[in-house]
């Protein structure tokens, strides 16, 4: 096959087919295997796959579920969070982080984020508790009179927010803590502390495009406690324990054995594909740094000793929505992520917020741009996705 000059040169945002195409007979085995059993729910698949993810990030107990979305509305159930309680959470985020919280019945309410990192501010949340809050017979209420009963940050991106602080807030107010690690299995921050160890229950997604991606929808939640980790285990069969009686009411959040049976082959090269997106993250640096645009291209902050896992690369352009359309013209797959924070969405209105209520987050939503990352990726075609922005960076 002839190597395409840079003129010719394709670069997708993903492409999920070269990571299949070298385990492509071990999923098919792993599939048989699963077909040939015809056990399709919470079998031995699952299992295995709970007890590996458990291990591997570092937390006692996991509960398989249908889907990274489910994994936090469980979490909410779990955590006994419902109409009257509000969660504080980011608005920077995808969003299931918020719509989780509302299908529960609960409110979200936004904190700003960390302009550097995307993650919630850890100001952001003590300012919030000090101008809207009040404690009423030992709990910590807002303005509005909800009880503050949670407090929900995301690790975006693939690298965790600052747990030591927040849960340092959660603990002084007396807050349950759900970590949002939809985006970041594997990651640890500067203590060597694993995303999902730290709160009360930790959420997963494996949804195709994550760096351990099923075959479909799937999640899981993680927790320290055996008593939280036994709720959601019924909780996600309808409640029903033993089957067909019900001291709770909870929903189908029940993982397929197929989608099991392939993460478990998945999650034993999840620490190579890692690998290879810290070395293309290290690539793009490199490049975007011979290329002396730091003020016109911000490309995203590793924190010291943090594993950051880049399930994105997100630069920071000012006329994002230009080099967009610059770069796809030229072959080059982008995302954005995301472009209207969560306070701004129209189902949301009912909050009150407006223009200019979370500065950072807006902010991000207009300049943020996802670069493809994928391990797959070839030197030459990071090295063309940099000279295609750095050139329209010169022209504008």
């Amino acid at each position: 096959m002839t190597t395409p000059t840079p003129a010719q040169m394709q670069v997708p945002l993903l492409d999920l087919k070269l990571q299949y195409e070298p385990l492509a007979a071990e999923i098919q085995a792993a599939i048989q295997k699963v077909c040939a059993s015809q056990h399709f729910i919470l079998g031995p698949a699952v299992n295995e796959l709970e007890a590996s993810v458990a291990a591997y990030s570092r937390s006692p107990f996991a509960v398989g579920v249908s889907s990274g979305t489910d994994a936090l509305l469980l979490a909410l159930m779990a955590l006994e969070i419902g109409a009257g309680d509000a969660v504080i959470t980011s608005p920077f985020t995808f969003f299931a982080t918020a719509g989780t919280i509302a299908r529960a019945g609960a409110t979200p309410v936004f904190c700003d984020i960390d302009p550097a990192t995307f993650n919630i501010s850890v100001g952001a949340v003590k300012e919030f508790i000090q101008k809207h809050c009040e404690y009423r017979d030992g709990a910590l209420f807002t303005s509005k009179g909800q009880r503050v009963k949670a407090l929900m940050p995301v690790h975006l991106y693939g690298q965790m927010a600052d747990m030591p602080a927040l849960m340092d807030i959660a603990k002084s107010n007396g807050l349950k803590v759900i970590e949002d690690a939809a985006q970041a299995i594997g990651s640890d921050d500067a203590h060597g502390r694993r995303a999902c160890t730290y709160g009360d229950i930790g959420c997963l997604s494996f949804f195709p495009t994550k760096n351990q991606g099923a075959f479909g929808d799937a999640g899981m939640c993680l927790a320290n406690d055996p008593a939280v980790a036994e709720r959601m285990a019924i909780l996600r069969v309808h409640g029903g324990k033993p089957k067909y009686f019900h001291s709770l009411i909870g929903g189908n959040f029940r993982l397929d054995e197929l989608q099991a049976a392939v993460l478990s082959i998945k999650l034993k090269h999840l620490d190579t594909w890692t690998a290879g997106r810290q070395r293309n993250a290290g690539l793009y640096d490199a490049a975007f740094a011979r290329e002396g645009l730091p003020t016109a291209v911000v490309t995203p902050v590793a924190l010291p000793k943090y594993r950051h896992i880049y399930n994105q690369y997100v630069i920071r352009v000012r006329d994002r929505d230009k080099l967009r359309q610059h770069l796809t013209t030229h072959g080059v797959g982008t995302e954005i992520y995301y472009p209207l924070p969560l306070h701004l969405q129209k189902c949301f209105a009912y909050l009150g917020h407006g223009a200019g209520d979370f500065p950072e987050s807006e902010l991000a939503a207009a300049e943020a741009l996802a670069l493809p990352i994928y391990p797959e990726l070839s030197a030459a075609q990071i090295q063309y996705v940099v000279d295609t922005i750095a050139a329209f960076v010169r022209r504008s």
